[in-house]
């Protein structure tokens, strides 16, 4: 390998290993990580980050760089697994401090409660998304997980297992972020919905919601 060569390698390949790898869009694995280690403020304890945790830039910094996605756990919550046994229990947030491994309701249940402790004047919630339904290893799934909250009137969302670490915002409303959201990730998505509870049974908000008519 001639010197010029070996210098051309040197650059490319390392701008190669962060490319973004493409997954399924009928799923909710990750796309890409968005962190960076100079915005991430690490703790040794859930405790100890809600002492240090100011912003949700902050955590959702965390998330990026600490999330990974459990496939396996995806199915036993899918439509076809939940409906024959008891329904799994969503992690708490200091159990997903511990081990940031989980889905798309794990995670967004870490971003909303731990911004109501740190930063309870964003008004966080969770945005339920269902798109037309897919099936995966025989196992159907249409809902979709993400947080929310609000900054000088506006909306952002994040904590979004397609893609942590990303904040999408600022927007003027839900239904704004709906269309963007559809078109990203290429699933029509028949309804949605602003919840203060993961546990749709406690669900106290008006219920909103977006028909695609469009095939």
């Amino acid at each position: 390998m001639s010197r010029l060569t070996a210098l051309i390698l040197l650059f490319i390949l390392p701008a190669c290993s962060i490319l973004p790898v493409p997954a399924d869009p009928a799923s909710d694995i990750p796309e890409f990580h968005v962190s960076s280690i100079d915005t991430i403020r690490d703790a040794d304890s859930y405790d100890r980050a809600l002492q240090i945790w100011r912003t949700p830039e902050e955590v959702s910094a965390w998330i990026g760089a600490r999330f990974t996605y459990d496939a396996k756990r995806s199915m036993k919550l899918s439509e076809t697994q939940r409906s024959g046994s008891e329904s799994l229990q969503i992690y708490q947030p200091h159990e997903f401090f511990v081990s940031p491994y989980g889905v798309c309701v794990d995670l967004s249940r870490f971003a909303v409660e731990t911004l109501r402790r740190i930063v309870p004047d964003s008004n966080p919630g969770y945005l339920m998304i269902e798109f037309s339904p897919v099936k995966i290893a025989g196992n159907t799934l249409r809902l979709h997980w993400l947080a929310f909250f609000r900054r000088e009137g506006k909306y952002y969302f994040f904590a979004d297992s397609k893609r942590p670490g990303h904040i999408a915002g600022p927007y003027t409303s839900t239904e704004e972020f709906i269309h963007d959201y559809m078109a990203y990730r290429g699933r029509r998505i028949l309804s949605f919905r602003e919840l203060e509870s993961y546990q749709r049974k406690e669900r106290v908000k008006a219920v909103k919601e977006s028909r695609d008519k469009s095939p």
